[in-house]
């Protein structure tokens, strides 16, 4: 076997033990070299095209020299990992099955092959990116993902798919053209950070994920960024989604989880909050969306302070039988807040509340928008605000601040929502 050459190196495993580099070349199987290899070894990868579909299924590394290209030439998996400690650094892997039923991948992880580590790769014209199922202390690192751009969505896989998994690090990963970005979904004790996902439909599209941490992604031009639903326990702290036709970020059915320092600009909702309680909402940045905040199921034991709400054509859409107090400690900015300060203590001397009856009146009958400069309108506003009766339930904040908190939010002063997304 001319195209394997043996080098044996000495890599601290002990007195006589000892792990191999098989180098593969162009024109030969990588498969063969796996068969040939034993726990432990790496097998070198040799610049040039593989067309085949490669089965690990012992504890090895493959390391690509010059980002060599494997093909899966259209069917199946393009890589299947069953066994556990495999390492896959600097490969390109391409064209899986398009098969959604069969879930075809560029890399296909079994439950079972834990410590699975995927650095430095690049997956194109896959259906899945990598499927990740039933593997413990996974590390998916700075990989970049395409997918079928020549697939409508629906027929799309997911970037990265996690599922029923536990101390998953998925980090520093560039995705685009896929269904959903990164899916989750029965796992915990997971980290995403340092992801950038766009063109996509969903950022992420994350469920019954535990005691884990989004933070520093970045979602833009999609149809949604940030989508956490039926969760406890998470912070999601520094991430920033920008121009997405839908949401921002959404919390729906989510418990006590620490929610700060984001970015939501641009979007067609900046923070959709569905059934969300017992949360802290706190210095995030909520700036030139069509509607700051879309709060609906109750939603109203939360803590939200501290938050900038800059330039949002509707600061927040809020439907409820009572008032929901906001800014008990700190106080939000609201851009929008015509009070004064006449104390000098940063604080406004008036409440701050979101809407009244003419916003209700427009949520119900959207034609009334263009009356909304009218003198008969100004004058039911006015009249709601004086007598209680007419009152409609707000978002109140009682001591709404004078000055963003946010030191950079004019940069975001060029983000207008999106209407279309790829």
């Amino acid at each position: 076997m001319r195209a394997l050459v043996l080098a044996v190196i000495l890599a601290g495993y002990g007195p006589g033990l000892a792990a191999a580099v098989l180098e593969v070349a162009p024109g030969t199987s990588i498969n063969a070299a796996i068969a040939s290899a034993q726990k432990g070894d790496t097998l070198l990868i040799a610049p040039g095209r593989y067309n085949e579909h490669v089965l690990v299924d012992k504890a090895l590394t493959l390391q690509g020299r010059s980002h060599p290209t494997i093909s899966g030439r259209g069917h199946g998996d393009t890589i299947r990992i069953t066994a556990p400690d495999v390492t896959l650094i600097g490969l390109v892997v391409i064209d899986s099955g398009a098969d959604l039923t069969a879930q075809n991948a560029g890399i296909y992880i079994v439950p079972g092959a834990h410590r699975v580590q995927i650095n430095n790769c690049r997956l194109v014209a896959n259906l899945f990116g990598i499927w990740l199922q039933g593997v413990d202390d996974a590390r998916l690192l700075n990989n970049t993902i395409t997918g079928r751009r020549d697939l409508q969505s629906a027929q799309r896989g997911n970037g990265i798919q996690v599922y029923d998994t536990r101390g998953a690090r998925v980090t520093g990963n560039e995705i685009s053209g896929t269904r959903d970005g990164i899916y989750v979904d029965v796992s915990r004790d997971a980290q995403f950070r340092h992801n950038r996902i766009h063109h996509v439909r969903y950022g992420t599209h994350y469920m019954n994920t535990h005691h884990s941490t989004w933070e520093d992604n970045e979602v833009y031009l999609s149809r949604a960024g940030l989508a956490l639903m039926e969760v406890r326990s998470l912070t999601v702290r520094r991430n920033i989604a920008w121009g997405n036709t839908d949401h921002g970020i959404m919390l729906r059915t989510i418990q006590d989880s620490l929610i700060e320092d984001n970015v939501v600009a641009g979007n067609d909702r900046g923070f959709f909050i569905y059934d969300a309680e017992y949360n802290t909402l706190r210095h995030n940045l909520i700036i030139n969306n069509r509607t700051g905040v879309h709060l609906s199921a109750g939603s109203s034991n939360n803590q939200v302070d501290g938050n900038d709400f800059i330039g949002n054509q509707e600061q927040v859409r809020f439907v409820a039988a009572r008032d929901v107090e906001w800014g008990k400690q700190e106080g939000n900015y609201w851009s929008n807040y015509n009070g004064w300060d006449q104390n000098g203590d940063g604080q406004g001397d008036v409440a701050y509340e979101a809407n009244d009856l003419v916003d209700r009146l427009n949520w119900q009958y959207p034609l009334l928008k263009l009356l909304g400069a009218s003198p008969a309108l100004q004058t039911l506003r006015f009249a709601a605000r004086q007598f209680p009766l007419l009152r409609a339930p707000s978002v109140v904040d009682r001591h709404p601040r004078m000055r963003p908190l946010s030191q950079n939010w004019k940069k975001w002063n060029d983000i207008a929502p999106r209407i279309e997304y790829n």
